[in-house]
């Protein structure tokens, strides 16, 4: 039980450092009498905020995954997608649903742009991405003539500001909301605990050494998602970008642990010359993974148009270094080739309970880019000494 325990510690360190920051936060804002950090508004605003980041952070995963590049234009992108979005829809009253897919693939072939130049001409990631941050920002403030375009539609901001299940049904009451919620999060977490115990049961039938201790992880998850779905059902119930999030969360997760395009990524990161020799395409491996960040970048695009009802000038600004210090916090390695979805995932969860807490609090914004900046210092930290440590020995 002990060697479990500190196996799991161990394992899910950030998940345990994440609970508790948040729970030194939660008594620094009842000593000061600022409210609660899991009050149900807050914890909706926490998904809200911090939505594009999570969105941004799978992507930039998988470029970081492959050989530690990073892509520095993915607020490029957010704000020229953001501002094809707002002159198709708001301008030209073109259909929301045919605006979002022609966004999603003009979102593909920006990535897909950069991908070329990277993987088969052989520019450095930094500097064909630094000049997409460049060009890009510029192409939207021209598309644009320097000004906000809005409000959208209300069609258009229900896919991703509304609330489920108020926003399926036409008259709703606030109890009908909380058992709703609540029961989807106690049917997510059932699920969740079936999945673990059947491979539980299937590792342990093919001769595996198993431990019933393994199953107390899921069952700390499960906690967790239901004090989440209660809160939430507290006030408006399910957000909808919550559901995007989690659609993009098992799509990607799935991509990265079982199939073959993803363990090819993994193997590119660790070793790219050993991955060529042994068939492996690293080319369109590399591709790949900047066509795709275009992809996800673009909807990240969508996520924030319709959160703030309007293409701004001032979009995707600092949205790179977000997804970059997610990454990192999440315990991707600078050189490649280690990180998980999941890690990326939490690591965007605590940079905004990061910022949520401090301005809670009303720290300085000069103090709260102080704090961030030594955050992101120390997680690459630990994975360089780590990592030198592990050679050495």
């Amino acid at each position: 039980m002990v060697n479990y325990a500190k196996d799991a510690l161990k394992k899910h360190a950030l998940l345990v450092v994440l609970l508790i920051t948040m729970l030194v936060f939660e008594v620094l804002l009842v000593q000061a009498g600022r409210g609660s950090l899991f009050s149900a508004q807050n914890l909706t605003n926490l998904i809200g905020q911090n939505g594009y980041v999570v969105i941004l952070a799978i992507g930039m995963l998988l470029c970081i995954i492959s050989g530690g590049n990073i892509d520095l234009a993915v607020g490029g992108i957010v704000i020229l997608v953001g501002a094809i979005a707002g002159t198709l829809i708001v301008e030209w009253g073109l259909n929301p649903f045919v605006s979002i897919l022609l966004c999603l693939l003009i979102g593909i072939l920006i990535g897909a742009w950069q991908g070329f130049w990277i993987a088969y001409v052989r520019i450095p990631a930094f500097i064909v991405t630094l000049s997409g941050m460049l060009t890009f920002r510029g192409l939207a403030l021209i598309l644009m003539n320097s000004q906000n375009i809005g409000p959208f539609p209300v069609e258009y901001r229900n896919l991703f500001n509304s609330f489920l299940p108020a926003h399926w049904l036409p008259e709703v009451t606030s109890e009908l909301v909380f058992i709703s919620t609540l029961v989807v999060g106690i049917v997510l977490s059932l699920v969740i605990l079936c999945v673990k115990f059947f491979s539980y049961l299937q590792r342990k039938r093919k001769g595996y050494t198993v431990r019933a201790t393994e199953l107390i992880s899921p069952v700390l998850l499960c906690a967790g998602i239901l004090f989440l779905f209660y809160r939430l059902g507290q006030h408006n119930g399910i957000p909808a970008v919550l559901i995007l999030l989690g659609l993009l969360f098992l799509v990607y997760n799935y991509f990265t642990q079982n199939t073959v395009w993803g363990r090819h990524l993994y193997a590119m990161g660790g070793n790219a010359k050993a991955a060529r020799f042994s068939g492996i395409n690293t080319k369109r491996i590399l591709f790949f993974a900047y066509a795709n960040n275009g992809f996800l970048a673009s909807i990240a695009a969508l996520v924030v148009v319709a959160r703030f009802n309007q293409a701004s000038t001032q979009a995707g600004m600092g949205f790179e270094l977000d997804a970059i210090a997610a990454c990192f916090i999440g315990g991707a390695a600078a050189y490649g080739g280690v990180g998980k979805i999941s890690g990326a995932v939490i690591g965007a969860i605590f940079m905004g309970v990061l910022n949520m807490g401090m301005s809670l609090l009303g720290a300085d914004q000069n103090l709260q880019r102080v704090i961030n900046g030594l955050v992101l210092l120390a997680a690459v930290a630990f994975d360089v000494i780590s990592k030198n440590r592990r050679s050495a020995a």
